[in-house]
């Protein structure tokens, strides 16, 4: 058996150094740097001959992440790592993972090629935004789901006549997954997207009126669709409405959307970087999860176990 050796590319390098600190480990050295026209160079600076290589990189925007992360994978290979293991806290671009109008691209399953070609051997990610992703890889992808950590969060807050809602009909496993966890009520908002980053809210199948609620999902991005929520379950007469998203990109004016709405709280996790600007987004640190993930899978270990959060 090789030596485990954690190394950071610069997407997420805390949620990095966290995990490093939960399997024991110092972070590998390596250096990245930024030519002044934007191409990206990298070495590691120390031997990985023979190793195992885990690599902690998030592929949100700008591309440059994701470009970092196929030359730090054939970095890797080419000093003789002995296995590449890419981890991707949030998984980019996975969106756009059908043809759900003429001539445009999968670009998840371009971005599956992109890893398993650069020379990675296996993907550890968490909560991707179609499950069915995994199949788009070649290679071996454990996909890991945060809502152990979400869960626990709310369980503490002892939240009463509380209901779960589906921000859309995709996300129904999801919110059932929670509901029967947190012994709460499922609900669904049914949403109409008229184009990207909008989302107009139709119909709210289930009951809010008097309860506390609890909207999940994968990631908030403009931050459009959870407020739309928000106002939707509030004028349907919910009590408090709260929010749990694994991811948090929260592009453009999502900040400002947030404080602005009726949400009493967002939690997220530490995927991305936590933002700033807001008193009323919370994180959740996934690291202990990703530790026990690489610990696994580097022993030759089951890792089922962390999958079972999801069941519902």
């Amino acid at each position: 058996m090789g030596t485990l050796k954690v190394f950071s590319g610069r997407s997420n390098r805390p949620l990095a150094e966290k995990i490093s600190r939960e399997l024991g480990k110092e972070l590998g050295q390596c250096e990245i740097k930024t030519f002044s026209d934007g191409e990206i160079w990298v070495k590691f600076t120390e031997n990985i001959r023979g190793s195992d290589v885990y690599i902690v990189q998030s592929t949100n925007p700008p591309a440059e992440n994701l470009l970092e992360l196929l030359i730090m994978i054939d970095a890797a290979r080419r000093a003789s790592a002995r296995k590449v293991n890419a981890v991707i806290p949030y998984f980019g671009y996975a969106r756009q993972d059908r043809k759900d109008q003429p001539r445009v691209s999968i670009t998840a399953k371009l971005v599956a090629n992109l890893i398993t070609q650069a020379g990675a051997d296996r993907v550890i990610t968490m909560d991707l935004h179609a499950p069915q992703i995994q199949g788009f890889f070649d290679i071996p992808v454990d996909h890991l789901y945060s809502s152990a950590i979400l869960v626990k969060h709310f369980k503490k807050m002892r939240l009463a006549n509380l209901a779960v809602a589906s921000p859309d009909v995709g996300g129904i496993k999801m919110a059932r997954a929670y509901a029967k966890r947190l012994e709460a009520d499922l609900i669904v908002i049914d949403k109409r997207r008229p184009r990207p980053n909008e989302a107009e809210v139709m119909n709210i199948i289930g009951e809010a009126r008097g309860k506390n609620i609890l909207i999940v999902d994968d990631l908030v991005d403009t931050a459009g669709t959870l407020c739309n929520a928000v106002r939707a379950l509030k004028n349907a007469g919910a009590k408090e409405v709260f929010a749990a998203c694994t991811h948090p990109v929260l592009s453009g004016s999502a900040i400002e959307r947030i404080n602005a709405s009726s949400l009493t709280r967002l939690v997220v996790t530490d995927s991305l970087p936590l933002p700033t600007g807001s008193a009323k987004i919370a994180g959740e640190s996934v690291a202990l999860i990703f530790a026990e993930a690489i610990e696994r899978t580097f022993k030759f270990k089951s890792i089922s176990s962390l999958f079972d959060v999801d069941k519902g």
